[in-house]
């Protein structure tokens, strides 16, 4: 018997199960007490102007997978005012989409509340939406926008002054057929300084040929007739885009090796440097079929080697039905985990890095063995206590609304999960006592993690199906400090993604990489946040996708740094 079934079945604690071959953070967060939580998370989306449901499918019955996945969201600066606004991606209907569904874009008003601006960007646009990610793709200064979609997916360049347009087309990214696009990732594969794109595709769906549910044998749940899929369904492939450096794009996925990898249900993208030799790897969660691990071969090539990394599958050698993906630092050994959410009856999964591309399943070591009730979706580590352990947050929601009125165990809306970092690789679970902001109950899929109001504390956007957004606004209070770090590349893509981070404060040493997509098809902050406990100044070193690296010392706590790449000296 596996030792995660082991413990299962057995009902032992997992307290006493220390993480053996990684670092920790230096000290241990001592258990909280029946009441504590360190944590406060209140649902302020309402009040703050994000009333519009993010209509997707039909709310009562889903009787097509299409139905049933919804889309990210994201938090991004598109007017590159200092503040977060908030960008929705909207879903349909099978017969069309209502009245009044749409993509949306909230502008930040820097007072707690937002405005729709979504005409005025020229963003007013009903599409099945999956995922969305940010980039400077043609280095202006501004952010652009990718929203992938069942059909054809869709690039919005930033002209700067407020406004979007569709350059689909004349980027070169227009599909000869109808995809499903799933997970897409800016990331400067080459380094030449431009972003290029990475896009999954989930599978090969058509209205036309999919089968009813109960027809078949995945068309069922527990005996219950469901809508179909995925497995039985054709699968899809994944694209590369190279950035010409021009504004347009060239399809390299055969050339580059990012087509021989098939037969999988890809799902979220995250490009980060997971081996540590300066060049940006890919991982993609698949549905129901082995996860992939793109290994950058930097020859303009990239290998799948997830399965002696040990990320294809889980510690039993079972493929699990990934959906989102977090990705940091949360063992503090100075490289880059990975966590994955996956469907109900299952297990969450946390791959511990051990350094040179080598992860081991660490899930039932950091107390995650447990929490099989819900289908996980979007998820994220962030020091939402700023005592300077990366935490973790991910939301939940069944694919299946008709279901509980089989069984009550199964509830359509679930609420969220937060765990708390105790630094020597275990998780306390705070979620009954972590606000309303947790505990209230959701459809929800994507969510994206930033600090919206600039007041130091990380905060949780999160789409709901067939309900407005939400957007937790982090309400806890200690004396702890922190660092907001905003890079600008110069020889480096403008956007500094897959610029990697080191801060040091206390004696502990934290990392972080600026990422495009992660969660469930979101796009968090570019910034990145750094809890800093006790410490008012730190040491920041900056290691920049064109090779150079940069130090500072003696960096105040409490601000916001924006640093240029080559320029020597922080801006406030």
């Amino acid at each position: 018997m596996k030792r995660r079934r082991f413990l299962e079945v057995s009902g032992l604690g997992l307290s006493g199960f220390g993480l053996s071959g990684f670092g920790t953070a230096g000290f241990l967060a001592a258990p909280l007490g029946a009441a504590e939580s360190p944590y406060q998370f209140t649902d302020i989306a309402a009040k703050a102007g994000l009333t519009a449901p993010v209509v997707y499918g039909n709310p009562d019955k889903k009787k097509y997978i299409l139905e049933t996945n919804g889309c990210g969201i994201a938090f991004f600066d598109y007017d590159h005012d200092g503040w977060l606004d908030i960008f929705v991606p909207g879903g349909s209907q099978i017969e069309g989409p209502p009245a009044g569904v749409t993509n949306r874009l909230y502008k930040n008003n820097r007072d707690g509340t937002f405005t729709d601006v979504t005409r005025k960007a020229g963003l007013e646009r009903a599409v099945w939406a999956s995922g969305v990610c940010i980039g400077d793709y043609n280095n202006d200064g501004f952010d652009d926008l990718f929203v992938s979609c069942w059909g054809q997916n869709i690039l919005y360049r930033n002209n700067g002054n407020g406004t979007f347009t569709d350059v689909t087309k004349e980027a070169g990214l227009l599909h000869s057929k109808p995809e499903w696009g799933a997970g897409c990732t800016f990331t400067d594969y080459n380094r030449d300084g431009f972003l290029d794109l990475f896009v999954s595709t989930y599978l090969n769906f058509d209205l036309k040929t999919v089968p009813l549910p109960g027809v078949g044998e995945n068309c069922n749940w527990k005996g219950i007739a469901v809508n179909c899929g995925p497995r039985g369904l054709p699968t899809g492939r994944n694209f590369l885009y190279r950035n010409n450096g021009d504004g347009t794009f060239t399809d390299v996925s055969g050339s580059s090796g990012i087509a021989k990898v098939d037969h999988r249900y890809a799902m979220t993208a995250v490009a980060a440097d997971f081996d540590d030799d300066g060049w940006p790897d890919i991982f993609v969660a698949c549905d129901s079929t082995p996860s992939i691990l793109y290994r950058n071969n930097r020859d303009g090539t990239f290998s799948d080697i997830a399965l002696e990394a040990g990320v294809a599958y889980n510690e039993d050698g079972r493929e699990q039905a990934g959906m989102g993906v977090a990705v940091g630092d949360a063992l503090s050994s100075g490289r880059d985990d990975i966590f994955k959410t996956h469907f109900a009856d299952d297990t969450p999964i946390l791959y511990g890095n051990k350094g040179n591309a080598r992860f081991e399943d660490v899930t039932s070591k950091a107390g995650f063995g447990s929490f099989t009730r819900y289908v996980g979706w979007g998820a994220g580590f962030a020091d939402f206590d700023n005592d300077g352990l990366l935490d973790l947050l991910f939301v939940n929601g069944s694919v299946y609304p008709e279901l509980e009125q089989f069984f009550a165990e199964y509830k359509y809306k679930n609420p969220r999960i937060v765990l708390r970092n105790r630094g020597n690789g275990e998780f306390e679970d705070v979620s009954a006592r972590s606000g309303t902001g947790i505990s209230d109950r959701h459809s929800s899929r994507g969510c994206a993690f930033g600090d919206f109001d600039n007041d130091g504390n990380v905060d949780v956007a999160i789409m709901n199906m067939g309900e407005p957004p939400s957007l937790l606004r982090n309400e806890t209070s200690n004396s702890n400090g922190w660092l907001k770090v905003k890079l600008i590349g110069t020889k480096s893509n403008r956007s500094a993604i897959g610029a990697r981070t080191f801060v040091t404060a206390g004696g502990r040493r934290q990392r972080q990489e600026v990422l495009s997509q992660s969660s469930f098809y979101s796009q968090n902050d570019l910034r990145l946040h750094f809890g800093l406990g006790p410490a008012t100044a730190v040491d920041v070193e900056i290691y920049w996708p064109s090779g150079l690296k940069e130090v500072y010392r003696g960096v105040k706590s409490n601000q916001i740094l924006t640093l240029q790449e080559g320029k020597g000296g922080p801006s406030r």
